[in-house]
């Protein structure tokens, strides 16, 4: 027995000793203490985050190897050889690609070279090196997969242009704030333009100043995260800092000398308490008006709208441009945001965000020229938009101007939670989203009479209207649970439960009335109302060491809602290490879903909009659920479903170089379109349908090499891109009409690649970047096109310089000149067959052609339809950073 308790001791003592716990301290290189910097034991999932005060607690086995990393700084390893292990890490190599993420996985966060998954991760400081004045801009010039566009033609869009991942529409790819899921944006796209007929997140809402990193998670996510996930998933993480703070103060103009912008912002952080911490953003900024307009052909104009030759030219002289104005809208934002947290207990902790947005946009219809409605029909406009005095009075026209005010919110409350290794994370998240419309100079030109005989309108309509708008909310329960079960297991599963509500707000009755105000009729009574729906979502998710290097990890996820029912999706992802971790091979298979949005099966609305070679025409959407929509036969809306698969390598073969290819393929079946409109008993309409499956595949390439000495400096260079391989429609069209132009703005209107080279130099208080990026072919099938053509935009390279200058270790300038050679969007003529050809040897023809999809020369460099990159050319930015 004695040799039995002696055995038993000594096993019981080499278990202990196996053991090591470890504290200590992680500071940055001025000795500030880091918050939530990821500690992991490597080779397994054991990890923890440092507290507010930098400080961290491990057990570990002893002798093994510590991976410190926080994003922007150097990755640094200690051997757990002592009992205390404090950590300086230095912001010396910028970007590290190998960051610890929290996106594509519901079990322990893991290295970025060590996941199964292709995710970017963008510091702050990679955001705010572009000069760009908004979140979604700064991302166009650095990811290569995601694109926004550039619309010549605002009204409602001017306050949301609509983005994407990977080619697949703005509503395929989930937005995330802390790793909470952000509300829709109540904006419904129904321009001809890329993104027609979906929604999004509003981005652009968010202050660059308030972000620590984004996560990009190129993937299907469907499983791990539910709806919207097809294309990918962006996780937008908020800045902690409690200690340190700064002000910045932006401003910029074009090279043509509009386009004025001025801005300020504030970000400073505080303790609550011992143990809370609080950050917050504060940020103002003001764009003045940018204008590019057309120089407007007179014989076009006069055939387009029945005028004689000689006033369009009369009024042409004075007015090349016909008074139009297009290209960026004057616009003005307040935006407000706090991240906070606070350790209740040893193993409780309480966090919270909370953000509040305030936009208001003020852009321009076309100009309604004299010759388009004559003063012998229409007496009563030299009234109400005559120049002078008296007989000298004259009529040269109106502008009917489009005011935007937008508010868009999201907050959420959490606990975290560890007791005997099980993670525990409940929160609740609210957001919305409104938008409110106003229409000024302008008027309804309704030939509707009283009971008395006298116009309602016309001589007697008002020239402001409120047309309505829309509204957007959800409320959002989430708990997640997770443990490391082992050294090769470790699970998570959860719930949600997310409850949402639309809502499309009446216009009063002269902006609806008869054809409603012109330029933008509003939301008539029986277009309006309230409509919500709630869905339910459970997930277990498993991850498997195999062994130190190879992993395999899987999802599946049901989800049950109250408007079409359930679906349940699945994925499974693995990577496999070797070379002492140089190379890593990974790859992904998965099933996902996208459910319609409110916005989608509900809408119902009249829309003016440019018909080629017919001027402003009206025409409308009707929804599935609508009595018009069940004579029609129109079936209601079913969720999309996906099949993703990826493969790529990643290979890191010495400390500052990095390379990672990752190849996709993305199948969407039943994918919901906003069709062509069709003639039918209830006018010129479109409508939603579930019209065809798709195929997506391309191929993303990130490399990056940093600290490179040259002189007394570092230099660091990054070269990225996007190839798309396939992007088509694989199966018959359903239920709609879907034809050339829709399907060119569907799968040929954004570029079939797109790269991005960037260098950053830094020596002594000197930092320059110069980033180029390459935009490469769109076509595009226009409205009003011959069928023999297409449009082509011309492959550009648009080139950025940055400059900072570190005055003091307080205070740096920012200069920031973006497209730095004043490149412009630039499209031909490409002909389909020998007809084609046969056009465009006549220069009569292909002048008309040009004609129809440019609304005679007004969106000479756009088209109607829109690019890529911005028409205003070089911007100018300066900006001052002060740091407390």
């Amino acid at each position: 027995m004695k040799k039995i308790a002696v055995l038993l001791f000594l096993f019981h003592s080499l278990f202990i000793f196996a053991q090591k716990q470890i504290t200590g301290v992680v500071k940055d290189n001025t000795g500030t203490p880091l918050p939530s910097v990821n500690i992991l034991e490597k080779g397994t999932n054991n990890g923890v985050s440092t507290d507010m005060d930098g400080s961290y607690k491990i057990t570990v086995k002893d002798g093994a190897s510590l991976i410190f990393s926080y994003v922007g700084y150097s990755s640094v390893t200690r051997i757990a050889t002592t009992s205390v292990i404090d950590v300086s890490l230095s912001e010396e190599s910028g970007q590290n690609l190998d960051e610890v993420v929290v996106t594509g996985s519901r079990t322990a966060a893991r290295s970025n070279t060590t996941s199964a998954l292709p995710i970017d991760v963008l510091s702050a400081k990679d955001l705010t090196s572009t000069g760009q004045a908004s979140f979604d801009k700064a991302l166009q010039y650095k990811i290569p997969s995601f694109n926004t566009v550039q619309t010549p033609v605002n009204d409602a869009t001017s306050l949301l242009d609509p983005y994407e991942i990977r080619n697949m529409g703005p509503s395929r790819t989930l937005i995330l704030i802390n790793g909470k899921r952000k509300n829709l944006s109540s904006l419904l796209y129904v321009q001809t333009s890329p993104g027609r007929g979906e929604t999004g997140a509003d981005i652009s809402a968010i202050p660059t100043d308030a972000i620590e990193r984004v996560e990009i998670l190129r993937d299907g996510a469907s499983a791990q995260y539910g709806s919207d996930a097809i294309a990918g998933v962006m996780n937008i993480i908020l800045k902690k800092n409690a200690t340190d703070g700064s002000l910045t103060v932006r401003s910029g103009i074009t090279s043509e000398g509009d386009g004025e912008m001025l801005g300020v912002s504030l970000n400073n952080g505080t303790t609550v308490g011992e143990k809370g911490f609080l950050n917050y953003t504060i940020d103002f900024s003001k764009v003045n008006l940018a204008n590019r307009p057309g120089k407007v052909d007179a014989a076009g104009d006069a055939g387009d709208f029945g005028a004689d030759i000689a006033d369009v030219q009369a009024f042409l002289a004075k007015y090349p441009d016909a008074g139009n104005i297009n290209g960026s809208p004057e616009t003005a934002a307040a935006k407000f945001l706090i991240n906070g947290g606070n350790d209740i207990s040893d193993n409780t902790k309480m966090y919270y965000n909370a953000a509040y947005v305030y936009k208001k946009v003020n852009s321009f219809a076309n100009y309604r020229t004299p010759y388009w409605r004559t003063l012998a029909d229409d007496p009563y406009l030299i009234d109400f938009f005559g120049k002078g005095t008296g007989a000298d009075r004259i009529y040269e026209g109106y502008v009917p101007t489009f005011q935007g005010d937008l508010t868009d919110y999201n907050g959420t409350l959490g606990f975290k939670n560890v007791r005997n290794g099980w993670n525990t994370d409940a929160s609740v998240t609210i957001g919305g989203n409104k938008q409110l419309y106003t229409v000024n100079n302008s008027v309804n030109r309704s030939n509707i009479v009283d009971e008395n005989g006298q116009n309602v309108y016309r001589e007697n309509s008002p020239i402001s209207f409120k047309p309505g708008g829309t509204g957007f909310n959800h409320v959002v329960g989430n708990i997640d649970i997770s443990k490391i079960v082992s050294d090769h297991i470790s699970i998570g599963f959860g719930s949600e439960f997310r409850s949402e509500n639309f809502e499309v707000l009446e216009g009063i009755k002269a902006s609806w009335d008869g054809t409603g105000a012109d330029s933008f009729a509003g939301n008539r009574p029986e277009n309006s109302g309230k409509w919500n729906r709630y869905n339910v979502g459970v997930y277990f998710d498993l991850a498997y060491d195999v062994t130190k290097d190879f992993l395999i990890n899987g999802t599946v996820r049901h989800e049950e809602y109250s408007d079409f029912g359930g679906a349940t999706v699945w994925k499974v992802s693995s990577r496999y290490k070797f070379l002492d971790d140089k190379i890593t091979l990974r790859g992904s298979v998965s099933t996902g879903f996208r459910a319609p949005t409110l916005h989608q099966i509900y809408t119902q609305k009249s829309q003016y909009s440019f018909v080629a070679g017919q001027g402003i025409q009206v025409s409308g959407i009707i929804n599935n659920v609508s009595p018009q929509a069940r004579q029609l036969g129109i079936p209601s809306l079913d969720p999309e479903k996906s099949t993703n698969i990826t493969i790529g390598v990643g290979a890191k073969p010495f400390k500052d170089f990095n390379i990672t290819l990752d190849y996709y393929n993305i199948k969407v079946e039943d994918r919901i379109v906003l069709g062509d409109r069709q003639d039918t008993p209830f006018g010129n309409v479109a409508w939603f349908s579930n019209s065809f499956d798709s195929r997506t595949s391309g191929l993303d390439v990130v490399t990056g090499y940093n600290n490179i000495g040259i002189g007394s400096g570092k230099l660091g260079i990054n070269l990225s891109g996007n190839i798309t391989f396939q992007n088509e429609r694989i199966s018959p069209v359903t239920n709609n009409s879907f034809g050339d132009i829709l399907t060119s703005l569907t799968f040929t209107s954004r570029p079939k690649t797109k790269w991005i080279l960037g260098g950053n130099y830094e020596i002594g208080k000197f930092g320059f970047s110069l980033n180029n990026t390459y935009f490469g072919k769109t076509t595009f099938n226009q409205d009003g096109l011959d069928a023999n053509l297409k449009t082509e935009f011309i492959p550009k390279i648009v080139t950025d310089l940055g400059v900072n200058f570190n005055a003091t270790e307080k205070l740096t300038f920012a200069l920031n000149i973006n497209n730095l050679f004043n490149v412009l969007p630039e499209w031909e003529f490409k002909s389909e067959n020998a007809a084609g050809d046969a056009i465009l040897a006549d220069p009569v023809q292909t002048k008309k052609q040009y004609n129809l999809i440019t609304f005679n020369g007004r969106y000479s460099q756009m088209t109607y339809d829109g690019f890529h990159f911005s028409q205003l050319g070089t911007m100018f930015n300066l900006s001052l950073n002060y740091k407390f």
